[in-house]
Order: C-alpha cells, then structure tokens, then sequence
C-alpha cells in the first residue's frame, strides 16, 4: 500500500484556508522539535501549544524541556500560548502497563502516541480550537503514517480537525537543528520516558 504523503495533505488544508487564521493547537514533546514546527505554522494558523509529556522520566526532566520551549518561544517573538497541564508521570505508566519490554518503537510508543494525542484533541475541542496537531512527526525516528492515522481517529473521536502533517518534510528537521543552534536549545539524547533512557544507556 503507498504511503500517503502527509505533507502533501497538509499543504492542501493550508491552501483551503484563503488567508484565514484558524486557531491551533499543537501538542509540542520539546523546544527542538517544536521550532521549526512553529515557524512553519505560525505563517497560517493563531497557536497555542500543549505541553503534554506525562511519558517524561523525571519532573527535573519535564520542567526543563518546558522552560526551554517557553524560552524559544519568547526569543521566537512568537505571541504563542504555553498551556502546561500538571505533570503525572503515572498516567503514561498506567497506560503502558505490560509493554515495559517492548522495543523503541514497538507498541509501548503507539501506546504513548495515542495517550497524548487524545488528550491534544480532548482540550481542542474543550476551547474552541479548529484544528490540533502535534510536532513528533519532525523526528526522522518518529512514524509519521502512524502519528497522523492516530491524530486522525482523535480527531473523530472529539469532533475536532486534526492537520495532518509530516513536519520533518522539506527539510524540516534540519532546520529543527539549526533553529536549535542558534538558540543554544537542550537536545535530549532520549526521546523521554524511562524505558527510552534505559535502552539508550545499554547502547553506548
């Protein structure tokens, strides 16, 4: 079956809204990856981002990676809402209960995908927000089909569009790096949660 390109699809909604600015929210996982992101939206769409990361390790971690997207965010001059829900690490382990094993990418992360998705689409449509989407799609490590075909059943779910995209299209996610660079951003070497951090250990 080919692969839709979400890009593509994304282009096409941008292309139908005629110059209207529709209100976004965007589910952000970390400063790097939401910076291109955000330069990229900020051009169609009034933001507003949802840090929503319980699959983070630690709060010392989850505080961090938060003040270095409001940071961005500031030296963007972006006029971008940060909306901060209580971190609680024990939502995203209860809802991995029986895939501590599992592999990167394996089911424990479509597990995490989905939690975080619908928790983006749940506080859409809760606030009046026309569209939601989330900035994971900008790793290369991250399966952008998967992402949007869950963004998509959210969306449905809650009765609220989801813009699907593939954010590390076009060069996305090397300008994610250099954006990075020149605002001496955090990079993470894991993608959050523990068990990321385990196996990312074991490989060095």
């Amino acid at each position: 079956m080919q692969k839709l390109n979400y890009n593509n699809e994304m282009k096409k909604i941008i292309k139908s809204l005629n110059g209207s600015r529709p209100k976004l929210l965007l589910h952000a996982c970390c400063g790097p990856c939401s910076s291109a992101v955000l330069e990229r939206l900020n051009e169609a769409f009034d933001i507003s981002v949802l840090f929503y990361n319980p699959n983070i390790d630690t709060s010392d971690e989850y505080f961090y990676r938060l003040e270095e997207l409001r940071r961005l965010i500031d030296e963007m001059d972006l006029k971008v809402e940060t909306i901060d829900p209580s971190y609680n690490s024990q939502e995203f382990y209860d809802a991995v209960k029986g895939h501590e094993d599992d592999k990167e990418g394996g089911a424990r992360c479509s597990i995490c995908f989905k939690l975080r998705l619908d928790e983006a689409a749940k506080y859409a449509k809760e606030n009046n927000f026309d569209y939601f989407t989330t900035s994971l799609s900008i790793s290369p490590y991250k399966n952008a089909q998967l992402l949007n075909k869950i963004g998509a059943v959210c969306g449905e779910k809650y009765g609220v569009n989801y813009l699907y995209s593939d954010f590390k299209k076009e060069n996305g996610y090397k300008r994610s790096i250099e954006l990075s660079k020149d605002h001496h951003l955090y990079r993470q070497d894991y993608c959050g949660c523990s068990f990321s951090k385990k196996e990312r250990l074991e490989s060095l």
